[in-house]
């Protein structure tokens, strides 16, 4: 330990001495990259290895049956290790680094360094149905965090490294940098500007480079653009659009309804055993759906759905194309409920790649029946651009999604369906859900980063650190002779709250209002000061956002505001104070 700090020492010395802040930052993204794509290459690595160990032999030699029981197994693992080895929550991936950057100027946990890279692949290994790129952002952005503090580093910094790190993740993942800093700047709501988007390049190519060193040249999707775009299948891919956004509005609500199902469940050991049976029979009855399902999106776009499906027990003619298709259908409505059900039986995993899942069978299952009524399109480009579709409704991200698949492709052929499937079905998903699965949670707080500055300061505003706690509590029962004795004469300020015995917030008691009658000594033991005493609307300590803070102000008209946690008093927090710790955060994020 004390190498290390002699080390990181030197580098400050010499890094102060021969380069710039901005050369260095350059120097900083270019690591982050490179421990993010390592992060993720050990991500799938391990992942496969247990697909090979159980997928490749056991099930093959001995009985199918065990897609029940090895989701069940590995969940077990997971739940074991998050309560007895980690101890701690690790929570969704990127909705979790959302609130580091929102709430927590971008300081996030040592221990997420490590935690999803070890829970992650057990949990898709073992046939968890949730990707692994949520798993990567987060451990790479805890890494970028992490990096940032012990080279001293300010918060627009660190915010700029953990976007970085997610783009490294992307990049690495799916061998397409472009949609790899896209995904930060949509996700994180970062700034592309050349300051930051010099970074982010050097984040993608590092990330991208060590996943080619160790990998050569593989790509997740086996791909080669055969048919063209023809603009006689426009009115198909408008169609596609639709189609896509409804489809993101189920995933979408599906999701939000399963977790609210599971919340209700007190005990995390009975929530368990119902989400682990659940998901164990899914995936007997449903076999396409265990793992990432990275097998069934490849053998769509080579054009052998048969192959994608096969193994659906009751599946017993799939050369009849509309049986092929009701197993196409089944395989997509339920992706969303067995990744769900996967999250609530405490899996770690990500939603990217159950979207890119649905919507390759959407595509392919829209493309399926165009064709049996007469018209001929391409099944696997439609198979692509519903990947487009999903991504771009459900992430809530269209520019990363036409992008991604653009890269995947090798090329642009297929640029106007991509922008009018993504256009489409973000815009169709917006109407009817306003956050994506990322973000809804932090909206509901209040908490949601955006692209607008001002926002965006307001939401890493820290309340605890502005709460002031030198006023002089007074209780209703107390007179206006003691009300002036011990307190007026021992405060320098001009409001004094009132509470009960239990601390429990009552109202105040401003000095303007008893000014006319303080000298009246005839009225010293005669008037309480539950008499005096006024109203006033507080803020609900981890409750109320800093938006709806700012409109109490606003519609109060007051300088000072109470603060009430549970009933119980806290202090005050002045506007003046409140002002003041904006303009000090804004000049630190916009410096």
């Amino acid at each position: 330990m004390a190498n290390l700090k002699n080390i990181l020492t030197k580098v400050h010395i010499w890094r102060y001495k021969h380069i710039s802040e901005r050369q260095f930052v350059y120097v900083l993204s270019i690591l982050v990259g490179f421990l993010a794509g390592v992060v993720t290459l050990i991500l799938k690595k391990l992942t496969h290895f247990f697909q090979a160990i159980l997928e490749g032999n056991i099930i093959k030699e001995y009985s199918s049956s065990l897609y029940f029981i090895f989701p069940i197994i590995g969940l077990l693992l997971v739940f074991l290790i998050k309560r007895y080895v980690i101890k701690k929550e690790i929570g969704h991936g990127i909705s979790t680094t959302l609130y580091a950057i929102s709430k927590r100027s971008g300081i996030i946990e040592n221990y997420k360094m490590y935690a999803s890279l070890i829970t992650a692949p057990i949990t898709v290994g073992f046939g968890g149905s949730v990707g692994l790129q949520g798993p990567a952002v987060s451990t790479g952005a805890a890494l970028g965090s992490y990096v940032s503090r012990i080279f001293h580093m300010n918060t627009k910094t660190r915010m700029l490294l953990i976007g970085c790190a997610s783009a490294g993740a992307m990049s690495s993942m799916f061998k397409a940098p472009v949609a790899a800093i896209l995904f930060a700047v949509e996700i994180f709501s970062l700034d592309l500007a050349f300051v930051s988007l010099v970074p982010l390049l050097l984040a993608s190519v590092s990330a991208i480079v060590t996943s080619y060193f160790f990998t050569e040249t593989s790509a997740l999707f086996h791909f080669q653009l055969q048919d063209a775009f023809e603009i006689k299948d426009l009115a198909f891919y408008t169609m596609l659009g639709i189609a896509t956004g409804a489809a993101s509005v189920y995933f979408s609500k599906m999701y939000f309804a399963i977790t609210r199902f599971f919340e209700r469940f007190t005990s995390p050991l009975k929530k368990w055993i119902v989400a682990a049976l659940a998901i164990g029979a899914m995936l007997f009855l449903i076999p396409p759906l265990y793992g990432e399902g990275y097998g069934l999106i490849n053998n769509l776009l080579k054009g052998d759905a048969i192959s994608a499906v096969a193994g659906i027990p009751f599946a017993t003619d799939l050369n009849n194309v509309w049986m092929l298709i009701a197993m196409l259908v089944l395989v997509g409505v339920f992706k969303a409920i067995a990744m769900t059900t996967t999250f609530a039986a405490g899996g770690v995993g990500g939603v990217f790649i159950p979207t890119l899942f649905m919507g390759s069978v959407l595509g392919n299952v829209m493309a399926k029946i165009i064709n049996q009524f007469g018209f001929q399109v391409s099944e696997t480009n439609f198979t692509l651009i519903g990947m487009t579709g999903l991504m771009a409704g459900v992430l809530h991200a269209p520019l990363t999604a036409i992008f991604l698949i653009a890269e995947i492709t090798g090329g642009y052929d297929l640029f106007v369906p991509l922008m009018l499937v993504a256009a489409i079905s973000y815009a169709f998903t917006k109407y009817f859900v306003s956050n994506s699965i990322y973000t809804v949670a932090l909206a509901k707080r209040g908490e949601l980063i955006t692209h607008n500055k001002d926002k965006h300061v307001l939401m890493m505003l820290q309340l605890e650190k502005i709460i002031e706690t030198n006023f002089v509590a007074v209780c209703p029962e107390m007179t206006l002779g003691s009300l002036l004795k011990e307190a007026v004469s021992k405060s320098n300020r001009n409001i004094f709250p009132v509470v009960d015995e239990a601390s429990q917030f009552l109202g105040i008691v401003l000095l303007d209002d008893i000014r006319a009658i303080m000298f009246d000594q005839e009225l010293y033991d005669t008037v309480a000061v539950s008499a005096v005493m006024k109203s006033a609307p507080a803020i609900i300590f981890h409750d109320d956002s800093i938006e709806k803070v700012m409109q109490k102000f606003k519609e109060s008209g007051a300088w000072n505001l109470p603060v009430v946690t549970h009933g119980t008093y806290a202090g005050f927090i002045s506007k003046s104070k409140l002002l003041t710790a904006y303009r000090n955060k804004l000049i630190a994020v916009t410096s």
